[in-house]
């Protein structure tokens, strides 16, 4: 899913601590990124540090 960062995504993600970058996800690993191998540059969360970045969500991504 690709969607804009837009000012409202950005409060919403803040207000409701919503997840959903790599380091968030029980399927990655600090060393060997996905454990499914999928790439990973842009789902990580140092990427939304640019107000301007499109928001990627991955379809592996889970919190359990």
């Amino acid at each position: 899913m690709d969607i804009e960062q837009d000012k409202r995504f950005r409060d919403e993600s803040t207000r409701f601590e919503l997840r959903w970058n790599c380091e968030d996800c029980v399927y990655f690993d600090r060393d060997r990124n996905c454990a499914h191998g999928f790439p990973t540059h842009r789902h990580r969360r140092h990427r939304y540090e640019d107000p301007t970045a499109r928001v990627f969500f991955c379809k592996e991504f889970d919190l359990i």
